[in-house]
């Protein structure tokens, strides 16, 4: 894993538990077309759109924006 994607997975885990690798997984294969062990500095703004649109489909709108706003901070 990338130093992004550890960060990015530590952040997500407290919003997606156990469900966080395979969630930013298929965000980053499907919308990216990166792997998340392979994720770096100029994925993280789009990764951060895709995750908002996702989450917010399978958890509160206000958490999954939080969680979007937190991963667009990762450098």
């Amino acid at each position: 894993m990338s130093a992004v994607s550890d960060k990015v997975i530590a952040i997500s885990k407290t919003y997606l538990g156990p469900a966080t690798e395979s969630f930013l997984a298929r965000q980053c294969k499907g919308h990216l077309k990166v792997e998340l062990a392979n994720l770096t500095a100029a994925n993280i703004k789009d990764l951060a759109k895709w995750v908002q649109e996702g989450a917010g489909l399978i958890m509160d709108a206000d958490k999954a924006s939080q969680l979007a706003s937190r991963i667009s901070s990762v450098t």
